[in-house]
């Protein structure tokens, strides 16, 4: 018993100073974006400097569904950080040897996007979990999914998900499919791997993946699933 304790005292020592070694630098980077820009402040610049600006209410629900299903399953559940999912990665990673997992939420997500770079260090990391807190405390769900359809990258030069409907298909986002729908949902995950102009066999294979995840989290039957395959 002595000894569980000394390891388990250890463990947690080894996590207060990784904590206060990581931490620290990453909440200073929050509060130097914050204090540059407000959320308030830079979601007002974002509608005015997005042309093709879409609001909550004209997203496709299958679309908001699929990117739920396939991104942050507990979405409605969490308040910015999903720990769960947090602790699954970190047990992927490991038992993977290599950085497979982010468990990063929607909100996260949106985070990196507005705020911060794409690389990927411990410290953007920190203070991306500290922003996507404080987003969570200053904008409903609905307004967090609309900003993150109007600020992923999802391929070819296309940064809002009207952009990438009038690009990929030529149509109003009203008028895209139940596939389309999947089809964007996941191509901000890898979207050089998954653009269908120049992977198409990775973008089906994604599509049917995100599919997947919406049977496994029931916003969807397998039938309907395997009809909406067969239509394509």
């Amino acid at each position: 018993m002595k000894i569980v304790k000394r390891i388990l005292i250890m463990l947690l020592l080894i996590i207060i100073i990784v904590g206060l070694v990581l931490g620290i630098p990453g909440y200073n980077m929050y509060k130097e974006a914050i204090n540059k820009v407000s959320i308030s402040e830079k979601i007002l610049a974002i509608k005015q400097e997005k042309k093709n600006y879409t609001e909550f209410e004209s997203l496709p629900t299958f679309y908001v569904d699929a990117v739920i299903a396939v991104e942050d399953h507990r979405f409605y559940e969490h308040g910015g950080i999903d720990f769960i999912g947090i602790a699954r990665a970190i047990f992927t990673d490991i038992k993977k040897q290599s950085l497979v997992e982010g468990g990063s939420t929607i909100t996260q997500q949106l985070a990196k996007n507005i705020y911060f770079s794409q690389e990927r260090t411990a410290k953007r990391k920190i203070a991306e979990i500290f922003m996507a807190t404080q987003m969570e405390k200053e904008c409903s769900k609905e307004q967090i999914i609309e900003l993150y359809a109007n600020t992923s990258y999802f391929g070819d030069g296309y940064y809002t998900i009207k952009d990438a409907c009038k690009g990929y298909y030529k149509k109003e986002l009203s008028e895209m499919t139940e596939y389309e729908c999947a089809m964007l949902a996941g191509l901000p995950n890898a979207p050089s791997a998954y653009t269908p102009t120049k992977h198409p066999d990775l973008a089906k294979k994604r599509t049917e993946q995100v599919l997947r995840k919406m049977v496994l989290f029931g916003y969807i039957t397998q039938e309907k699933m395997d009809s909406i395959i067969e239509k394509e």
